[in-house]
């Protein structure tokens, strides 16, 4: 429903009021006040062009916005990426369509830009328009100048942009461009960003795109994600989220690489004021391996096999070059550093470019590359001989290093663990080595993962085991609980209704729920100074274990409360401060995206089940 939008003056807007738009190689968020106040091109972790999320004096932005109050609303054209913002005054209304503009042979050969059309649709309405662009997030501010008589570039450093519209654009105090719009109905107005390399514009090699070039790639681009979107399965009620989240996933994916981003910002916080603050924008084995199977469940099967060919590429189809992560390109280096150019979202600081976890020891990487392969071999791709010799490789490696503490899926700033769920991760990698080696005939030595999965089980039970409380604990030797203990079922370590985690389950519950909601576990062993709020990709394990254990109407409960923190798009950030009802954490979040796909799918097959009981 619309509403008369509140206009943030001297902070950035709550994270809920932003959509997201993207060509699976750049990204952007635009808000209800019709700015773009991030935006990375040509790749998803490129420094910054609009920074203003980040820092709100300096950090850039391209506004465009009706110079009166209004209502405000958002949505996306079905089955796309193609974001629409409808504004209503007392005089009129107009939608601002904003979008990466797609084609075929994109991969390669991306239009690299931001298409803005502006519609007249009921009487008049005046917007103001203000381009700032700053680069290098925000240090850079760029020289404006003209071209070819219609347009302007903005050139810094290495890079380039080329602003061009239908309408008069005029360069204020030589930092920024812009224009009024007065709306007629019916009528179209339009505004293009053209990514390019400064030499290109300094020597003019670059067309302006003409009217006819940009209202084609808008139905060029709608044509692109809907012919995408149709190749998915969605069932049962909640079909609208789960489309609205595969796509968000695609949007995230690097088209040339098969990579899949986290999420497309960084330093979004925890908690508004605090420090953790990290940068998602690149690819963590953990992340895409849930994305890729969660869209192979919809439908989306080639994603998973370019992602596996992008591992095989990082790696150098080697174990021992496995990371927690790459870039999106395969890049192994992302070491962290702190930008004081912008003081961050609401002030919390510090704003950190790429993730010290890079370097981080995580074993249940391990578990997840074999668990995909398997998942992969059942569909009928099979892993050919070279494959299938890394793959050997990778469980000869989780034969040594089981034993070791980790970092776990947390990626906790301390002393290493023996975490509970890296040990079941090690155990998943062996159980599926095993299968595929019978089911292939293939040479591997059986005998020895055999034994060894064996012991990792053992050891769970016993020091991974709580048995005075009848649960299972985060880490060997603790009594702490942890969420990521509500995976052990979903990848087959134990039944859903084994007692043991039937106990856990609850103790999760009575010690990690707040407001109805899941944390990830208790913060005062991870070092990092702070609160921080629910997790809500917990929420989603939850509602799958508790429907695989019959607890239906509880199930869907926790479901239900889980998707009410999404916005008017769709769309999930990270974790909920269910307190002050706001989104926290980078946004949008692919990790939460795809455990609301597997938790509607398991929550809509386990209700048909139970139906189809009471019939007979």
């Amino acid at each position: 429903m619309a509403k008369i939008y509140q206009l943030c003056i001297n902070e950035a807007p709550p994270i809920s009021h932003y959509g997201y738009i993207g060509d699976c190689h750049s990204s952007a968020l635009v808000s209800k006040s019709g700015s773009i106040d991030w935006c990375c091109m040509p790749r998803i972790d490129s420094a910054s062009c609009f920074g203003r999320l980040l820092g709100w004096q300096n950090g850039g932005y391209c506004q465009i916005m009706p110079s009166e109050p209004f209502e405000v609303s958002q949505s996306y054209i079905d089955g796309t990426m193609v974001l629409v913002t409808h504004f209503k005054t007392a005089q009129g209304e107009a939608k601002l369509y904003d979008f990466f503009p797609m084609r075929r042979g994109g991969a390669y050969e991306p239009y690299q830009q931001i298409i803005r059309i502006v519609e007249g649709i009921k009487g008049q309405i005046e917007l103001d328009v203000n381009i700032m662009p700053r680069f290098d997030y925000g240090a850079v501010k760029p020289w404006l100048r003209p071209y070819k008589k219609t347009a302007y570039m903005a050139l810094g450093g290495s890079h380039g942009l080329l602003i061009s519209s239908d309408t008069k654009l005029t360069l204020e105090n030589y930092d920024h461009i812009s224009s009024i719009i007065n709306t007629v109905p019916n009528t179209r107005t339009y505004f293009s960003l053209l990514y390019r390399m400064p030499q290109e514009l300094d020597d003019l090699l670059v067309e302006v795109p003409s009217l006819n070039e940009l209202d084609y790639r808008l139905d060029e681009t709608i044509l692109w994600w809907q012919t995408w979107t149709n190749q998915g399965k969605f069932k049962g009620p909640h079909a609208t989220y789960i489309k609205r989240s595969a796509l968000v996933l695609k949007a995230l994916s690097n088209a040339p690489t098969g990579a899949i981003a986290a999420a497309p910002t960084t330093s979004l916080p925890e908690t508004i004021g605090g420090v953790r603050n990290w940068d998602y924008r690149f690819s963590w084995i953990r992340d895409s391996y849930f994305s890729v199977r969660s869209l192979a469940r919809l439908g989306f099967h080639n994603e998973a096999d370019d992602f596996r060919r992008f591992i095989e590429r990082s790696s150098h189809c080697s174990p021992s070059g496995l990371q927690t992560m790459f870039g999106v390109y395969g890049e192994r280096m992302l070491p962290e550093r702190v930008i004081t150019e912008l003081e961050g979202y609401r002030l919390s600081k510090p704003v950190r470019i790429g993730n010290e976890a890079s370097t981080q020891l995580q074993l249940d990487m391990y578990g997840l590359l074999i668990d995909l392969a398997w998942a992969w071999h059942k569909k009928g791709c099979s892993p050919d001989t070279d494959y299938w010799s890394f793959l050997v490789d990778t469980i000869n490696l989780v034969l040594t290093k089981w034993r070791e503490p980790d970092f776990g899926i947390w990626e906790v700033r301390n002393v290493p663990f023996h975490f509970v769920h890296s040990k079941m991760m090690c155990w998943v990698a062996l159980d599926r080595g095993i299968k595929m080696a019978n089911d292939l005939g293939f040479e591997a030595p059986i005998e020895q993962w055999q034994q060894a999965r064996k012991e990792i089980r053992q050891a769970i039970e016993t020091k991974g085991y709580d048995a005075e409380r009848g649960v299972f604990i985060q880490a060997f030797d603790t009594k702490a609980m942890d969420s990521a203990l509500l995976l052990l079922p979903i990848f087959g370590f134990i039944k859903f209704t084994d007692e043991r985690m039937v106990k856990t389950v609850a103790l999760i519950r009575e010690e990690l729920e707040v407001g109805g909601l899941l944390r990830r576990y208790a913060r005062k062993h991870d070092n990092i100074p702070g609160d921080e709020g629910v997790f809500l990709a917990c929420s989603f394990w939850l509602t799958i274990c508790l429907a695989e254990q019959g607890e239906l109407s509880e199930a869907q409960k926790v479901f239900d409360l889980a998707i009410s923190k999404c916005n008017e798009l769709n769309l999930l950030s990270e974790e909920y401060d269910v307190g002050r009802d706001q989104m926290l954490g980078n946004f949008p979040q692919g990790f939460t995206h795809l455990s609301l796909i597997i938790a509607a799918i398991a929550l809509f097959e386990a209700t048909e089940v139970a139906g189809k009981r009471q019939k007979y």
